[in-house]
């Protein structure tokens, strides 16, 4: 049985801004209950609250970067499969990559919950922000596994060009902790484990509505077999342990900056706490971006069509560029009600200010980064996306971070973090248009075949 791969032909920009936008509504719906979340905490009026959210988030960062991985894992294997014709191996591949990121997030979900204070800790929580944060982190991080579904799940949508369900499953997974949020905080006075307790019911949900849909739609998942299922760890691992790896370098990195501007006190911290909440919210179609623009590409090189390939990541670009100039004027616009909103002051008030518009223009160098580990994790570099993101977010952000923080004080901590992101942004730039020049990977060029993996040894002899 084979189906047509949808990528194959078509405007490319036209597949690039409907996958990015659908995508990104999911993304956008479950940020922006993020965003609520921090404004019903602010309404608490204990900044020891926010900034345990602040806390937290940096961990949950940590955790959610296994799923990325494996979602990209599931994604590469998926859409290179289906530009070949071979939709039975399509579903193996999907059904292998979602057991083994169920089998892993129980794994690494027990290694996060023993070490939740050592790790708040590590990040500079301390006394009762430290408790809040653990507690907060306590209920939500057991869930891991489920959200890994949901992640892979949406990852296999994608893969099939199924951008609308894939955004339907966050859609309604924030739909219920939107609902669930008020009630919790203030009706049955939780606060804190009120949020939590919504951010797993929503996890459920989403990992429901992303894996119905592909039986309902895709013939379902392979059913696996133990040899298959055992051979089948290679190429996934490939795949996923350096995806992990690159992810796992941001939310690292962001601990360090948060260690760094904790020094500044709560509100430095809280006040970057609002920024990390307004960077997924403003910027959901960038982050969109990275997921939706995969499976182009995987489509494209699993049909052997590197022209395509290349038009591809040049218009990613543009459409990045595009999108950061936009959300950039907003923010600027609504520097006064953020104000209001948040109840600004100080420390908080000046660094939301110089993100909101002239700081968030660097955000396209960023979204260059996402845009180029596309490329590489769907031409068989895999590892080139590691290099990155680990450069970025060590050599791009501590030596950059200890500058501005020592010249600028609070304000040189965020200002150092994006300036070191526009140098590994040219240079992850450069390297992808290396590699597609170069026509991927030497092991991954041919199609694939129902018993050919992606970094097995029986391809053809050229």
């Amino acid at each position: 049985m084979t189906e047509q791969a949808k990528f194959l032909n078509g405007s490319l920009m036209r597949h690039i801004a409907i996958m990015s936008l659908t995508s990104s509504f999911g993304l956008m719906a479950v940020f922006l209950v993020d965003f609520v979340d921090m404004i019903f905490i602010s309404m608490l009026g204990k900044a020891e609250l926010a900034a345990a959210i602040g806390y937290a988030g940096a961990i949950l960062f940590f955790t959610s970067s296994f799923g990325i991985g494996m979602a990209i894992s599931a994604g590469a294997l998926v859409s290179r499969a289906l530009g070949a014709g071979d939709t039975a191996l399509a579903q193996a591949k999907a059904s292998h990559t979602l057991i083994y990121g169920f089998v892993f997030g129980v794994i690494f979900s027990a290694l996060v919950w023993f070490n939740i204070r050592p790790l708040a800790q590590l990040l500079g929580a301390q006394g009762d922000t430290l408790d809040l944060a653990v507690r907060y982190l306590q209920i939500i991080i057991p869930s891991l596994p489920i959200l890994l579904l949901g992640m892979v799940g949406g990852a296999i949508l994608r893969a099939h060009g199924d951008a609308r369900r894939s955004m339907f499953a966050t859609f309604w997974g924030a739909i219920v902790n939107a609902v669930l949020d008020p009630i919790l905080i203030f009706g049955f006075d939780l606060e804190l484990t009120g949020a939590a307790m919504a951010s797993v019911a929503a996890r459920i949900v989403i990992a429901t509505a992303s894996i119905l849909p592909i039986f309902r739609y895709y013939g379902g998942l392979g059913r696996p077999k133990a040899k298959e299922l055992a051979s089948d760890l290679s190429p996934v691992m490939a795949l996923a342990i350096p995806a992990i790896l690159t992810q796992l370098a941001t939310p690292i990195g962001q601990a360090y900056v948060t260690r760094a501007m904790a020094t500044y006190g709560e509100q430095a911290v809280a006040g970057m706490a609002i920024i990390g909440r307004l960077i997924p919210v403003g910027f959901a179609v960038i982050f969109a971006l990275s997921g939706a623009i995969g499976p182009i590409i995987g489509q494209n090189f699993g049909a052997g069509q590197m022209d395509r390939v290349r038009q591809s990541f040049k218009e990613g670009l543009l459409f990045t560029a595009g999108i950061v100039v936009v959300v950039s004027a907003i923010f600027f616009a609504l520097r006064s009600p953020l104000e209001l909103l948040f109840a600004l002051d100080g420390e908080a008030r000046q660094l939301v200010f110089l993100f909101a518009g002239p700081l968030s223009l660097l955000f396209f160098f960023n979204g260059a980064i996402f845009v180029a580990n596309a490329a590489f994790n769907n031409l068989g570099h895999p590892f080139y996306s590691t290099w990155i993101n680990w450069g970025r977010h060590t050599l791009g952000t501590v030596p950059f971070v200890m500058l501005g923080s020592a010249w600028l004080g609070a304000p040189g901590v965020i200002i150092g973090q994006y300036l070191g992101g526009v140098v590994f942004g040219i240079v992850a730039i450069w390297l992808a248009w290396r590699v597609i020049s170069s026509g991927g990977a030497a092991d991954t060029r041919e199609p694939f075949h129902r018993h050919l993996t992606l970094f097995g040894n029986l391809q053809r002899r050229r």
